[in-house]
């Protein structure tokens, strides 16, 4: 009785396709790389004083006190925030009473309050959101030879005259 087999490396292995009667499976959605979340603090946390993260957080509690990330800062819609807040990005769904300062992104969804001033380069304000306050995406150092800050205009539009936006006014009534 022989315990090993000689095998024909010629022979090449032969896959057969059968056809399925299976409905085909729906496209993957495509989603955004989300930051890793080194930290979380849940719902029925309250910390009052400054919090400091290597990473990135996800809070969804009471925070008193001052927030500072090196990446992320996550608040879930039942975050309850009364603090400054600096990181690199912010995600907020939650209330806060304090300024923002995001030196990458600040994305601000719904159903988030914000009542304080906000500073980064790149805001994104989904519709439903509450923003008081003054908003600044000028660098540190963008400053005009006066020393004032730089003329910054925002349009805003209804989505029904989205359209008409880069067409010339008499384009625009045709």
């Amino acid at each position: 009785m022989a315990l090993f087999t000689k095998e024909d490396k010629n022979v090449k292995p032969t896959v057969e396709m059968k056809p399925t009667n299976d409905p085909p499976a729906a496209a993957p959605r495509p989603s955004r790389p989300k930051a890793e979340i080194n930290a979380h603090l849940g719902q029925g946390a309250t910390v009052e004083g400054k919090l400091a993260f290597k990473g990135s957080v996800q809070i969804d509690g009471r925070i008193v006190g001052e927030i500072t990330a090196e990446d992320t800062v996550v608040l879930g819609e039942s975050a309850v925030i009364v603090a400054k807040i600096t990181a690199a990005k912010v995600v907020a769904q939650g209330r806060v009473e304090g300024d923002i300062e995001a030196s990458e992104r600040l994305e601000l969804r719904a159903p988030a309050t914000v009542k304080g001033n906000i500073r980064t380069p790149s805001l994104v304000i989904h519709e439903g959101v509450t923003f008081e306050g003054r908003s600044d995406m000028g660098d540190k150092g963008s400053t005009s030879a006066s020393g004032e800050s730089a003329d910054k205009r925002v349009a805003i539009f209804p989505t029904e005259d989205r359209g008409n936006a880069n067409r010339r006014k008499s384009e625009a009534a045709n």
